[in-house]
């Protein structure tokens, strides 16, 4: 069971980083474009790629916490 719960906690680790990563990357671009224009739209592309990727961040973190507490539970009881 570890042979499948350990490769699965490392690629939503690296699915977390991921979204993390392009979260505030969008997160910048959107700060630039308010900066040179000086104007704050209601919700622009970058601002809803914001949300997605933190909601993805959060849905990754979340499926990480559930293996890892099966993890845990595997270990404890065997």
């Amino acid at each position: 069971m570890n042979y499948i719960l350990v490769p699965a906690l490392i690629i939503l680790l690296i699915l977390v980083l991921v979204s993390l990563v392009r979260g505030i990357v969008a997160f910048m671009k959107s700060t630039k474009i308010d900066l040179e224009t000086g104007e704050t739209q209601d919700a622009s592309d970058m601002q809803i790629m914001q949300n997605k990727m933190m909601f993805a961040r959060i849905k990754y973190q979340a499926l990480a916490i559930v293996v890892v507490v099966i993890l845990l539970a595997l270990t404890r009881g065997g």
